[in-house]
């Protein structure tokens, strides 16, 4: 198991790549927090059908609301103590143009998309990951933070709007100043930045994939296992990286 032992705060958890994402580091050993809005009964209950002896602690609030975020981490520790992993997947996606967007849709994308993410960085990392000297941060972005929106093969309904776009550029910005600022403290940050994927954001979406290597796309155990790598002790001379899983719609 790659991951015994060690504790991973999951954002995001109810459904998705962080669903999958929970229950693939739950069956690498993993003790896992499971963070969302919404209830996460059904990762819990894939979680306790694959491993008979997984510890676990759900935790349902607004990730965007310090006074949550302070509060989860505070119960991750008091349960686990140390906690090793951190993996800021949940986000929001507003795909309506610059002419039609409104100023809320701009705050939710950019609050929930990177407010939340420094608020458990901050959180995560002061004191814990910095008094155990190691850490795992892995920042979920996304393709369209590299490209500015078009996320496979350039169908319009399969664009994201700015917000999503300019956050998700962002998260890796802040992906770069969090590893160079924490390296020296055996703390790690990577971002992966998956292109189209099964999700419930991307529901009813059509993509066109036949720009792509890989003439599909992206299941969330696709996404769990990039991150999977980036959370294990392998990965220790890895940082500051932004990994694209996206079937090849993009290179180099």
């Amino acid at each position: 198991m790659k991951l015994k032992g060690q504790t991973a705060i999951i954002t995001g958890a109810a459904s998705g790549i962080g669903a999958q994402t929970a229950l693939l580091f739950s069956q690498e050993g993993a003790n896992v927090v499971l963070v969302d809005l919404n209830s996460c009964s059904k990762t819990l209950a894939a979680i306790q059908e694959t491993r008979k002896d997984a510890v676990f602690l759900e935790c349902l609030g607004d990730i965007r609301d310090p006074e949550f975020v302070s509060a989860t981490i505070a119960r991750a520790s008091d349960k686990f103590g140390e906690l090793h992993i951190l993996v800021n997947n949940a986000g929001t996606c507003s795909r309506l143009g610059l002419d039609t967007m409104t100023l809320d849709m701009w705050d939710r994308d950019m609050e929930t998309n990177v407010k939340a993410a420094f608020l458990f960085i901050q959180s995560v990392v002061y004191p814990h990951m910095i008094e155990q000297k190691y850490g795992r941060i892995i920042n979920i972005s996304s393709v369209s933070g590299l490209n500015g929106g078009v996320t496979s093969g350039g169908k319009k309904d399969g664009r994201s709007g700015p917000a999503y776009s300019a956050s998700k550029g962002a998260i890796i910005a802040l992906t770069k100043w969090v590893a160079k600022e924490l390296g020296e403290h055996g703390i790690t940050c990577n971002s992966v930045a998956p292109g189209a994927t099964e999700s419930a954001i991307t529901a009813g979406v059509e993509y066109d994939v036949g720009g792509q290597a890989i003439k599909r796309i992206g299941t969330p155990s696709d996404i769990a296992e990039a991150i999977l790598y980036f959370a294990t002790s392998e990965s220790g001379y890895t940082t500051g990286q932004v990994l694209k899983v996206d079937g090849g719609y993009s290179f180099g």
